[in-house]
Order: C-alpha cells, then sequence, then structure tokens
C-alpha cells in the first residue's frame, strides 16, 4: 500500500486511524475535513472547484494516507489510491463518539482547524447538523460504499473492511 484512503461514517475513527497508519508508512497525512473547512471560518464552503484542486494538489505525492470520502472529491482521490481502508463499526458507537466528541469539544471552546467552533446548539438544532447528517445517511452509506467500489474503474483498488475496535487495532498492529 501506498496510497490508502480511509473512509467510514461520522465517528468511526478515520482521523485517528488514519494519523496513525500514516505514521506508520511514514507518509504525508491529509484530512479531507481540514482541506474543506479550514480556510472559511464559520462554517463556509469553499467552491467545488477550490475544494477539487486543493485535493488534486494534496494527492499527487507518490505515498499518502488521505482520511475522507466527500463524493464531490471520491473520483479524485480513489483514481490514484491503491487501497481503501473501511472503518465500518456499529452506529451505536458511531453515534456515541460523535455525541460525546461534540460536548466535549463545545464546553471545551475547542477549534478544529484553527477557526471553526462546534456548538451543542448548532450540533443539535441547525439543519446540517452532524448528529442528524448521521442518523439521515445510515442506511445508504454502506450501501454506497458498496455500489462505489463495485464500479469498474476502482477493481484495482485493494478494500480493507474494519468491523470493530478490536479488528480495526490488530491490522494497524500487524503493519
Amino acid at each position: 500500500m501506498r496510497r490508502v484512503n480511509v473512509i467510514g461514517s461520522s465517528g468511526s475513527g478515520k482521523t485517528t486511524f488514519g494519523r496513525a497508519l500514516a505514521a506508520k508508512m511514514g507518509v504525508p497525512f491529509v484530512e479531507i475535513d481540514e482541506v474543506h473547512w479550514s480556510r472559511y471560518p464559520n462554517w463556509q464552503q469553499p467552491s467545488l472547484g477550490e475544494f477539487r484542486a486543493a485535493i488534486d494538489d494534496a494527492t499527487r505525492g507518490e505515498r499518502w494516507v488521505v482520511d475522507g470520502s466527500y463524493g464531490n472529491v471520491r473520483d479524485i482521490v480513489w483514481s490514484r489510491a491503491d487501497a481503501v481502508v473501511w472503518l465500518d463499526l456499529p452506529f451505536v458507537q458511531r453515534f456515541w463518539r460523535v455525541v460525546s466528541r461534540t460536548v466535549r469539544r463545545s464546553l471545551a471552546g475547542a477549534t478544529l482547524w484553527g477557526i471553526q467552533k462546534e456548538s451543542i446548539r448548532g450540533a443539535v438544532f441547525r439543519r446540517d447538523s452532524l448528529i442528524l447528517f448521521l442518523i439521515r445517511t445510515e442506511r445508504r452509506r454502506a450501501r454506497l460504499y458498496r455500489e462505489w467500489l463495485a464500479r469498474p474503474e476502482y477493481a484495482g483498488i485493494e478494500v480493507v473492511r474494519l468491523r470493530t475496535q478490536a479488528e480495526i487495532d490488530a491490522w494497524l498492529g500487524r503493519l
């Protein structure tokens, strides 16, 4: 594995796992959320062209680990990846992680990527709430990943699907 995309739903541990994998491999780590959200305060989004260009630049290298799977840049990442690691943890575990992480960050006033702040009110009551997104996309996310991975253009990608924290820890330990 030289170019790896770590995918999974919110709360699956993509960033933690991706950082650990990149460190073990000795390669650059790219967090798609950071690329997407770090340039504009107050959760403003970049233009699609700007975002795609930034991901294109970040994945030009011969070796990397990319954390995240935004549909509008997946074609760029997967056309270059030779492996996808899918963290497919149970919903209850991911939901708990997202809620506890949001509460912890909100109470601490922590910033994400140096400029964004989460709030409990925003996490629960906003239309684009991460918690609501997790609930709304639960049923279709696994189906979409399977459909994308079955496409002929991605047939050469090695897929590793890890379904428990024990499997994740064991797989990382074997590297």
